[in-house]
């Protein structure tokens, strides 16, 4: 057990180091002698967990859904729908292993790369969170859970890629999420269901138990 548990954390130990090296440079520009050096690992250990520098990227795109924490639950599903999204926004902030899978989504390198995988997971949880919205009957008649999920997930690649160029870190990304939701909210949301939503900055936080 020990054993397992020893391999467990030197391949979560990889996984925190590529990211972060991936974030810095980019697909293309990381080294893996870089990664070894961050994650303080042997080559050997990480051939152990990965076959090759794209396997282990794939592996950091891949976190971006599978290592997301769960939001508290909530009464109105609108507000999980809105959740989902700042709580990303929040993790944008802290969290190494999301950035650097964020990155590798939207750089232009490594084009074998499979970054198609946490659109469709993101625009499934939401669509998932949205049709039971509609079934609850919080949305409006009008609104199409199957038009406002892609919507929403592509805002956020938008905005991600904005902050990138703009230079701000992502920090300004819960302000930007809340200011998504406070457009289109109104736009898809029963008036009584809506004026309940809590979309303001900290959201995220709130939604994960914190203070």
């Amino acid at each position: 057990m020990a054993k397992q548990d020893r391999a467990i954390r030197t391949r979560q130990a990889i996984l925190e180091a590529a990211a972060a090296v991936f974030d810095e440079r980019g697909y293309d520009a990381a080294k893996l002698s870089d990664i070894l050096e961050l994650a303080q690992v042997t080559k050997g250990a990480l051939y152990f967990h990965f076959e090759s520098k794209e396997d282990l990227a794939n592996a950091v795109i891949d976190a971006q859904v599978s290592a997301a924490p769960e939001p508290l639950p909530q009464v109105s599903k609108l507000q999980e729908f809105v959740d989902i999204g700042m709580v990303f926004a929040h993790r944008l902030t802290h969290d190494g292993l999301l950035r650097g899978s964020v990155r590798l989504t939207l750089d232009q390198g490594g084009h074998e790369l499979n970054r198609g995988g946490p659109y469709r997971e993101w625009t499934e949880l939401n669509l998932r969170v949205l049709q039971e919205a509609k079934e609850r009957g919080e949305l409006l008649p009008h609104a199409d859970p199957e038009e406002v999920a892609p919507l929403v997930v592509g805002s956020y690649a938008g905005l991600n890629l904005m902050s990138q160029a703009l230079g701000s870190g992502r920090a300004d990304m819960e302000r930007w999420a809340s200011v998504l939701y406070r457009h289109v909210l109104p736009s898809i949301a029963v008036p009584a269901v809506l004026a309940m939503l809590d979309m303001e900055p900290g959201r995220g936080q709130r939604a994960l138990g914190g203070a």
